[in-house]
């Protein structure tokens, strides 16, 4: 039986609990930090700041270290700095050309990342699960004991979050992978692992580090051979009933268009995607990133052929958004993997569809920009992933650990 003193208790813990949880999240997002300004982004009082922040210098999460006057009047407020080995993540990604590793720490401290690339071609998923664990364990041997706070993986796939399983990934040839569970027993570590559609990852990870920070209606749109997309939806991100949402790559644009590799026809990404714009330029559609920077070339020199299939390629591209723009009524779309490589020579083709296919309502409020987090955009969304966990509820982690810790006096 709850007795009312049980149920204060509760509620007490509960707070404690979010609160701890505001203050790992904006330590994370933000890095170093005042206890002042902890003080105005949380809402907190100095003293529930303290000593929150006791509990984070006790596991070994954070150091406090007393900040320079700068001539101002008062006593200076300690600076409050994530210790980033002291919590980490392992991120993985697997592309359609390439597989990468990262170790991600608090605070989004980059220590290490590595990426291998491998032909194009539909491998057995048991060997990418090996090759991607042969790329990881270097980096899992460097985070040290008790620190591992998960792992979270970016397949280029339709994928069922709850448990991991790859439904569909075309362009690797698999389907109803059990991807979660053949990574946990390979890796064998006993830490959560996340497995998560490329492009919603990258949504994340741009919505947390890169050009969506402070943005609550986004959209990342990535391309290579396939297409993929990521909503964020009033500052949430958009999964469907079972992670499957945002296969934007396969709306159907083209009743007369080419056979998609998921099985219909005249998906957007057979007319947007690498394969197209190479054919549409007369070269080989199988010729990979190296071709399509030799296609970039021929543009910046001004060969007619590269500058018609960027146009082409430009105009479909303007279709697909104006409908996520009718349809999500994004403030940003951001472009990502191959469609932020030939941003420059497709913005126009994309503004002048937007201008005719796009409500005048929505199209007025949305930025196209390409995305600001690089070739490893999915690869650090694989590590926030894994972080979330701990970003919503740190208390589970706040045991005190050896070793020498640094509490600032107030």
């Amino acid at each position: 039986m709850i007795t009312p003193r049980d149920s204060i208790g509760q509620r007490s813990e509960t707070v404690r609990r979010a609160n701890l949880a505001a203050i790992a999240t904006q330590l994370h997002l933000d890095g170093p930090l005042s206890r002042s300004e902890l003080v105005a982004r949380t809402g907190l009082t100095r003293s529930a700041i303290r000593g929150l922040i006791g509990e984070f210098v006790a596991a070994g999460l954070v150091n406090e270290e007393r900040s320079d006057s700068l001539g101002a009047p008062g006593r200076p407020s300690p600076i409050v700095t994530p210790n980033g080995m002291s919590a980490v993540a392992l991120g993985l990604e697997i592309s359609v050309d390439s597989l990468a590793a990262g170790l991600i720490g608090f605070a989004g401290e980059v220590h290490a990342a590595v990426r291998v690339e491998r032909p194009r071609g539909h491998l057995a998923a048991t060997e990418i699960v090996a090759d991607l664990v042969e790329v990881a364990t270097p980096l899992l041997r460097r985070a040290e004991a008790g620190t591992l706070m998960g792992v979270g993986v970016a397949v280029v796939g339709i994928v069922r979050r709850p448990d991991g399983l790859v439904r569909l990934a075309p362009n690797l040839g698999w389907r109803d992978v059990p991807l979660g569970e053949m990574l946990a027993q390979a890796l064998g570590i006993e830490v959560p692992i996340f497995v998560a559609n490329d492009a919603d990852l990258g949504v994340l990870a741009e919505h947390r580090r890169g050009t969506a920070r402070g943005i609550e209606d986004a959209f990342y749109l990535a391309g290579e051979v396939g297409v993929g997309g990521g909503a964020l939806v009033d500052g949430r991100p958009m999964h469907g009933a079972e992670g499957y949402a945002g296969e934007i790559g396969h709306l159907p644009v083209n009743p007369e268009g080419l056979d998609c590799a998921c099985g219909s026809r005249g998906c957007w990404e057979t007319e947007v995607g690498e394969h197209a714009l190479l054919a549409a330029a007369g070269r080989p559609r199988d010729g990979g990133p190296e071709e399509v920077g030799r296609l970039l070339d021929a543009a910046a020199a001004g060969d007619p052929v590269a500058l018609a299939a960027f146009q082409r390629v430009g105009a479909w591209l303007g279709v697909g958004i104006a409908s996520i723009v009718n349809t999500f009524n994004p403030r940003l779309v951001i472009l990502g993997g191959l469609f932020a490589r030939i941003h420059p020579h497709v913005i126009g083709p994309i503004t002048q569809r937007l201008a005719v296919r796009a409500l005048a309502a929505s199209r007025e409020l949305v930025t196209i920009v390409p995305a600001a987090l690089g070739a490893d955009t999915t690869l650090l969304g694989a590590a926030e992933l894994a972080f979330e966990p701990f970003l919503s509820d740190p208390a589970a982690w706040l045991a005190p650990r050896d070793g020498e810790v640094h509490l600032a006096s107030a």
